[in-house]
């Protein structure tokens, strides 16, 4: 990992149990303080839209929103909304019971309006704002607000958050924290958004690799002809199209999600990657699999064989004519999810319909050339997806170590020289 300092660790001499259980032992001058000592709620509501430079929080990160086009909200709800200023910190503490993933702390850079369902929190010493900002940070990358309070909580509010107990060392070391973790932290997010930019390179590699090889085939000097469908253009001679009712058989599964149990003799195929079990088995057959509706509509998760279990809004398709299972799962992998991505199948929520499914156009080579196309993209796909692994790894390994970054120096385990 080629970022400047990343090996070097040196730790503090002498520490301290602190007394707080998320954070353990740190330096012995380092002081402990309650949140309250050290910040003030901010509560200025935006009275006649004083304000206009609408804010949220998405992601850990302040982001400004255009006032003109707010998801609906009419201007009379900016009233209501805080102004916030450079340097406040925000806190998003709702829906705690379902949202486990979410980042709650961002840092303010500008002057603005946010929605006062936020806690914001004003340093009563500027100079504090991004070492607070990084600790309440490492605080929330530990999960920490799921913890405070007792029961199941959906939400926290200033005065139960005002108790959490911090630690900080003097302002000449607060700066260089900030400055090492500004510093490593702007290192190691573009390395992420290069990996972030080499995954999406390499899925539109194997968008394109398919595309390619069931549309044009593998040899680059036959003759072709007009395939009639503007997006696939000219096809090898030899090949046609066939609408898919000619192809195979197609129909929904029987069973719905309450029908999973974990240790189910069959496998459950429902309207996504994952793979539940059920005691019940749908088909006998090789199948391939699509989700008719939700965010994965039109897309094929999986291939099945054997006996299984199929979601009652899964279509199978299955009985194939003239058209190899593993040809047509790469064929409407490619080109059926293209056709819902155009939107050309969309509603408020996504479904696919039967006839659209029934008269969808699909490109037939002779067999021989299906199983060469087939092993073809077998092998071209797996390296693909080694690649993608690879940068994958890459990136959670990035992103656990920054996170181990933060607490450790914001925590006092990593001493910064």
């Amino acid at each position: 990992m080629v970022v400047s300092k990343m090996s070097e660790i040196t730790t503090y001499e002498k520490t301290k149990d602190s007394g707080i259980e998320w954070i353990g032992s740190v330096p012995s001058h380092w002081r402990v303080h309650t949140l309250y000592q050290l910040v003030t709620q901010v509560k200025e509501k935006n009275s006649n839209l004083q304000e206009k430079n609408l804010l949220s929080l998405s992601y850990g990160k302040i982001k400004r929103k255009d006032i003109d086009s707010p998801d609906g909200l009419l201007p009379a709800s900016f009233d209501g909304y805080n102004i916030i200023e450079d340097g406040d910190i925000v806190l998003r503490l709702t829906d705690l019971q379902n949202d486990h993933t979410s980042l709650r702390v961002g840092l303010a850079t500008e002057r603005g309006i946010i929605t006062s369902a936020y806690t914001t929190l004003r340093p009563i010493d500027k100079r504090n704002s991004k070492y607070l900002f990084y600790l309440l940070h490492a605080f929330d990358l530990k999960k920490g607000f799921y913890g405070m309070g007792s029961g199941v909580r959906q939400g926290l509010n200033y005065a139960e958050v005002k108790e959490l107990r911090v630690v900080l060392p003097d302002q000449d070391e607060q700066d260089n924290i900030v400055r090492f973790l500004d510093d490593q932290c702007l290192q190691i997010d573009a390395m992420i958004a290069e990996a972030k930019i080499s995954i999406d390179d390499y899925k539109m590699m194997r968008e394109s690799v398919v595309f390619e090889a069931v549309t044009k085939g593998l040899s680059k000097n036959c003759k072709t002809k007009d395939s009639g469908v503007d997006i696939i253009g000219e096809i090898p001679q030899a090949w046609y199209l066939r609408r898919l009712r000619f192809l195979c058989d197609v129909s929904t599964g029987n069973q719905d999600t309450q029908n999973a149990i974990e240790d189910g003799k069959y496998p459950f195929y429902v309207r996504s990657p994952i793979v539940e079990r059920s005691n019940k088995y749908t088909f006998d057959c090789e199948g391939i699999l699509m989700a008719g509706d939700g965010a994965g509509a039109g897309r094929i998760f999986h291939h099945a064989f054997g006996k299984y279990a199929v979601h009652q809004r899964v279509y199978c398709f299955r009985n194939f004519h003239n058209i190899l299972p593993r040809y047509f799962y790469y064929y409407m992998s490619n080109r059926f999810s293209k056709e819902m991505d155009k939107g050309s199948a969309k509603s408020t929520v996504p479904s696919v319909r039967l006839p659209m499914l029934l008269n969808f156009k699909v490109t037939v080579p002779p067999e021989e050339e299906q199983v060469e196309i087939c092993e073809y993209l077998d092998k071209q796909i797996s390296l693909i997806d080694a690649l993608i692994l690879e940068k994958n790894e890459l990136l959670q390994e990035l992103e656990s170590y920054k996170r181990s970054l933060i607490f450790e120096t914001v925590t006092g385990k990593r001493k910064v020289v």
